[in-house]
């Protein structure tokens, strides 16, 4: 193996956005550095399994259905 191709792997302070912060090894920034999360992992639907409803008004996912609507995949 090559020397040197693996990032630096260092401490690093994430503050979440409800202020709380921890401690966690990351390849991000370099040892020391704080990253702040934009969007908080303990609230956002992507984490927390939300629910939420997909809209479309006449939009891809119409385009998409009716394009691909007589598709059968190998179904018989």
């Amino acid at each position: 193996m090559k020397a040197d191709t693996h990032p630096k792997y260092h401490m690093i302070k994430v503050v979440m956005t409800d202020g709380t912060e921890f401690t966690t090894r990351s390849t991000y920034g370099k040892e020391g550095d704080q990253l702040n999360l934009d969007i908080d992992p303990t609230t956002h639907p992507a984490w927390t399994g939300g629910s939420q409803h997909l809209l479309d008004r006449g939009g891809r996912l119409s385009k998409f259905n009716s394009r691909f609507s007589g598709m059968t995949f190998g179904k018989k």
